[in-house]
């Protein structure tokens, strides 16, 4: 299952060390070729020669040990398919999360750009707290794959969770992240995420709920398949793909349609404004003595639709147009009607009436509607989950 496949492994200081020599084993018996990457604690734990003799390999510990004039964290970034941190402390979540780069270990994630597993492994006061949260839900922003760990007795004593998950889960993600088929490679995706904000004044500003958050996990989606992935957004976000940050709809109009000649696959999946203040004051807007103030709105351009009139005009080959659209209120019926007023070849409708999904959330459930009359629920999951399949249905 792994012939030829390049793993590399980061061990940090903590007892779980000692597993991660069946893992390595499990990677050489499916051929793989496999490194490993050491911080200094983890050698109070497990021996470089152990690690050597399992991989075959040379254990890299030392950042600025460098044979050959390459720069390691760049070359060992550069050779890897996969990079699995196993056990990662809290200390090691805590500076990858913040970019930190003290050690080779930390140097290479930096640098890293394709999958990376990580497996913490902690006493469950450390996991539960805020610090060690929040630098996950970074990480996890950022598209880390995390692998929890399971409750059981700890090496301090105590029982609750925080040891590392079986070596199993992890060779078995590891696998299935590898075996992912490219079937996007060469394929120019555009998404949309975010909701579009649309200036009253010098310090008003009119927008929605949206997160961008679905918007994001296509994007990510379509990188992991090998496309090539253009997100356009109104939240900032970092990301391995290439990033254009809009703030309002007739912004996000003129960014879009630029990309159009070029794409395979438009997704539409930003909350854009229907309207937008007709006339934008430089200056703050005062308060007056007045208990009401008016002012004027104009609508903002459809831009599903107006992809979808481009692509009627266009001669040759046109991308597919994904569209999203939020309902209250009659999904279904809302949602038929508004396929056939777009023309897009698929439209997703989300319900936002209710508090478990959407807006915010990280789980949605959505309806997937075809331009030929077909339909799909795919049923409540996380929006990562999703997304993949969303594109399971535009592409399956």
């Amino acid at each position: 299952m792994l012939n030829g496949k390049n793993i590399l492994i980061g061990i940090t200081g903590g007892i779980a060390a000692y597993k991660i020599c069946e893992l390595i084993r499990l990677f050489k018996k499916q051929n793989a070729n496999v490194k490993v990457i050491c911080t200094p604690n983890a050698m109070n734990f497990v021996t470089k020669t152990t690690l050597q003799s399992l991989s075959q390999n040379e254990v890299y510990v030392d950042q600025f040990a460098i044979e050959d004039f390459k720069p390691e964290h760049i070359s060992l970034a550069d050779e890897a398919d996969i990079f699995v941190i196993a056990p990662i402390s809290a200390n090691t979540i805590g500076k990858i999360a913040n970019g930190i780069c003290d050690n080779l270990l930390t140097s290479v994630a930096c640098a890293f750009q394709k999958p990376v597993i990580i497996a913490p492994a902690m006493n469950s006061g450390m996991w539960n707290s805020n610090a060690v949260q929040g630098n996950l839900k970074k990480l996890d922003n950022e598209g880390y794959h995390i692998l929890a760990p399971e409750d059981g007795f700890l090496a301090c004593g105590t029982t609750g969770r925080g040891r590392l998950c079986d070596i199993g889960k992890i060779f078995d993600k590891t696998v299935e992240i590898l075996a992912q088929s490219k079937t996007l490679l060469g394929q120019k995706i555009v998404v949309t995420a975010g909701g579009t904000i649309e200036e009253i004044d010098a310090v008003r500003y009119m927008s929605n709920y949206s997160s961008g958050k679905m918007g994001i996990c296509l994007a990510d989606r379509a990188y992991e398949l090998g496309a090539d992935v253009v997100l356009i957004t109104t939240v900032r976000v970092e990301k391995p793909y290439e990033i254009i940050g809009v703030k309002s709809a007739e912004e996000m109009k003129q960014v879009v349609e630029s990309e159009f000649a070029n794409a395979d696959c438009i997704i539409m999946a930003a909350a854009v404004a229907d309207y937008r203040a007709k006339t934008i004051s430089d200056k703050k807007l005062k308060k007056t003595e007045e208990n009401e103030i008016t002012i004027k709105f104009v609508k903002n351009p459809d831009i599903l639709k107006g992809l979808c009139d481009m692509k009627t005009k266009a001669k040759g080959k046109t991308p597919l147009i994904i569209g999203f659209c939020a309902e209250s209120e009659d999904l279904l019926k809302n949602a038929e009607k508004k396929i056939a007023q777009k023309g897009c070849d698929f439209l997703i409708a989300n319900d936002i009436s209710r508090k478990d999904i959407g807006f915010a959330s990280n789980y949605n459930e959505v309806t997937v509607f075809r331009s030929d009359g077909g339909m799909k629920k795919l049923e409540k999951a996380t929006k990562k989950e999703i997304a993949k399949q969303i594109f399971e249905e535009i592409y399956g």
